[in-house]
């Protein structure tokens, strides 16, 4: 006899405003709870400093999951020059110091290394495993590992304010598994000092901003039932809005969902302009609704995930 899942069955996403002293797993967990969900997962983890954008998928919206997490994302944070520290952010303990401040000039001198495809050295405490392990149980052991350089792509890298020699302000646009942490420490020794970021928040996930955001404290408050905090949730497709939409009627939809892939001479006409034609993904619309995502690739148009 199949086994009954606990819970209401939600399909969409609760896009999350995360306070900082609190996981992202924690801050999921609190949502699901309330909403009496079943199956949830969260989009990019938020160091526990941190604060901002949380995207939380809720039932088939976890499908989506791994294209969130591959979109652009913004963050805005301060560096606290002066002090190096294990964790490289104000949560470690202080590990360096130097009584070298950067000015301004310097700053934005050291700042275009930064920008473009870079390699970057995750910091120790993350959450990469290394032979079965994750890097920050290692770190706290006392076993700190030698994590390689990984490649990093960096849009954006801007000194937007400087309340004092010792704290500078900055705007990162990135894509996927950049560590904010890591450019923080790595500018600050660019400069010829030590530094760790003193406060991290993430303003943009792909589609998903600070004036969607619900703070978690709405669904931490008694008089809201489960079926007033859905009331919050987004559809499924909101996470997909930022990819390139194309339209397929009946019969071609109907063939990409057996796993046939669609030539692009018979899509001419319809391909949208920004889809890349190299391995390019675009969302698959028919009768006015998502339905699936495909791929561009030699020439054909290919399934990937069907909704």
């Amino acid at each position: 006899m199949a086994r009954v899942k606990k819970g209401r069955k939600l399909d969409g996403w609760i896009i999350l405003d995360k306070p900082s002293g609190i996981t992202s797993t924690q801050a999921l967990n609190k949502v699901k709870r309330a909403l009496d969900a079943q199956k949830a997962g969260h989009a990019g983890t938020l160091d526990p400093l941190a604060t901002g954008i949380l995207p939380l998928a809720f039932g088939a919206a976890t499908k989506t999951v791994p294209y969130v997490m591959d979109a652009t994302k913004v963050y805005h944070f301060t560096i606290r020059f002066g002090e190096g520290r294990n964790t490289d952010d104000a949560e470690g303990e202080v590990v360096a110091t130097s009584d070298v401040r950067p000015t301004d000039d310097e700053i934005r001198a050291a700042l275009p290394r930064f920008i473009g495809n870079i390699m970057q050295v995750p910091p120790v405490f993350s959450a990469l495993k290394i032979e079965g392990e994750r890097a920050y149980d290692m770190a706290r052991d006392g076993r700190p590992p030698e994590l390689p350089p990984r490649p990093a792509q960096v849009d954006r890298f801007e000194l937007i304010g400087r309340p004092d020699a010792d704290h500078a302000e900055f705007e990162v646009q990135s894509g996927k598994g950049v560590y904010m942490r890591a450019l923080a420490r790595d500018l600050s020794l660019a400069c010829g000092t030590v530094g760790h970021i003193g406060t991290l928040r993430r303003l943009r996930v792909g589609p998903f901003n600070e004036a969607m955001a619900v703070p978690l404290d709405f669904f931490l408050d008694s008089e809201h039932t489960p079926a007033t905090l859905a009331e919050t949730m987004r559809p499924l497709s909101t996470a997909l809005d930022d990819i390139p939409a194309l339209a397929l009627n009946a019969a071609e939809f109907h063939a990409l969902s057996q796993g046939q892939a669609i030539s692009l001479v018979d899509l001419m006409g319809r391909i949208p302009d920004a889809a890349n034609p190299d391995e390019g993904l675009v969302r698959i619309t028919a009768a006015g609704r998502v339905v699936a995502l495909a791929r561009l690739s030699d020439g054909w148009l290919k399934p990937e995930r069907l909704f």
